[in-house]
């Protein structure tokens, strides 16, 4: 973890006691989601609903746009887990690629790249 990270966010199974002390020893507070019944009426109730709201429209987000660019909203086109990870790693990768050519390129970042990513 960096050394100025004030805040690390993650779903429930991030809330574990060993991240949670090391957290706590580096002056980190580890913002994570709560079992039990809604809602919630500990302290940090306030601070989980801020993060988790950004961080669902951030990653939200970018989930239906790869997916829509790279169609793999439902079945992918690899057969066994191997095939399939290395198919969405590659993925990422060319995405990645992508956002790179276009902000060194001063393109949109967000609009059109099916259509890029098609032509090349």
């Amino acid at each position: 973890m960096p050394l100025d990270l004030r805040f690390l966010l993650g779903d429930t199974h991030y809330n574990d006691p060993k991240l949670r002390e090391r957290c706590a020893t580096r002056n980190c507070l580890l913002v994570t989601t709560k079992r039990g019944r809604y809602p919630h009426h500990d302290e940090g109730v306030e601070v989980r609903r801020v993060f988790h709201k950004l961080r669902s429209v951030a990653i939200e987000n970018f989930n239906g746009q790869f997916k829509g660019i790279f169609e793999c909203g439902g079945q992918v086109p690899t057969r066994g887990l191997i095939g399939t990870q290395r198919y969405i790693l590659g993925a990422v990768f060319v995405y990645q690629l992508t956002l790179l050519h276009r902000f060194a390129t001063g393109g949109d970042l967000r609009a059109g790249l099916k259509p890029f990513l098609r032509a090349a």
